[in-house]
């Protein structure tokens, strides 16, 4: 082989070796961008069942600031609390925001649902309502009361009622209090049952209703209706993010979570519920 073969042998050896670091060099380049690009898919479009009301205003804004992370949300709004577990379980929405704990627990307990919390959201303190009559004290003998019929804020409503002294439920009664666990009723009130969503819209036909502040803003009353309210210390009725059990540690949901938890959101909450409901935190 000539010198001059040899050199161009040389030379062809090393545009391949260059050829082969470049393409290497390329390669984890890319692999480098893989790795900062969110793991669900990004023409995926995560569906979130939500309550309809106030809450639809405050998930636009979840949304946008989802849409700034990568993830596109859309909102499925559902009419009262019996819908949005059903439609989880069933795969038609991907995560569910509008349920406290004890209201889960109750769910999973009656239809085995395979439902999971994953970030809190706020928390609305239950109240007893009238338009009627200014304290508890005024409340007549006989009055019609109206609490609402699922049984975790049932349970809820009627430690209001014992709290002011209207009622007592006996020792050692749960959170899913009925009206059979009343011993004591001291002025023969009615406790009438009702669907949450009704029961303050029913306001005008009861002496008084212990009714979910959601629902009550819904229903046109306003903190001056209400002369009386659960403790919010220690309340164990803080709203959450709920998905099917096996998807709590997916990338979505994490983003989902951060999307709501932020001053952004926490700001439109505020100006939404002014004051009613409080973001949990």
């Amino acid at each position: 082989m000539t010198k001059k073969s040899s050199q161009g042998l040389d030379a062809l050896r090393f545009s391949r070796r260059t050829g082969l670091a470049a393409l290497i060099a390329s390669a984890v380049a890319v692999v480098g961008l893989t790795v900062a690009t969110p793991s669900f898919a990004a023409d995926k479009t995560i569906k979130v069942g939500i309550i309809s009301g106030e809450d639809e205003d405050v998930w636009r804004v979840v949304t946008t600031e989802a849409a700034k992370k990568g993830l596109k949300i859309e909102t499925v709004v559902f009419n009262d609390y019996t819908q949005p577990n059903e439609a989880l379980e069933r795969g038609e929405v991907d995560a569910n925001a509008f349920q406290h704990q004890p209201y889960l627990d109750n769910q999973i307990k009656q239809h085995s649902y395979h439902i999971v919390r994953v970030g809190y959201t706020g928390v609305w303190p239950i109240g007893l309502y009238t338009k009627k009559y200014k304290t508890v004290a005024e409340l007549p003998k006989g009055a019609v009361i109206g609490v609402p019929n699922d049984p975790s804020n049932e349970g809820r409503a009627l430690r209001v009622l014992q709290n002011e002294g209207v009622i007592k439920l006996k020792d050692g009664t749960g959170i899913l209090a009925t009206i059979a666990d009343i011993v004591e009723n001291p002025k023969n009130v009615e406790i009438k049952e009702l669907d949450a969503g009704i029961v303050g819209r029913s306001i005008d036909d009861l002496d008084a209703a212990v009714v979910n502040t959601d629902w009550a803003l819904k229903s046109g009353l306003s903190p001056k209706d209400r002369i009386a309210q659960e403790p919010i210390d220690g309340n164990p009725y803080r709203n959450f993010i709920a998905v099917k059990q096996g998807n709590e540690n997916e990338a979505w949901v994490k983003t989902l979570v951060s999307a709501y938890q932020n001053d952004t959101v926490k700001a439109e909450f505020e100006k939404v519920y002014k004051g009613t409901g409080l973001s949990a935190y």
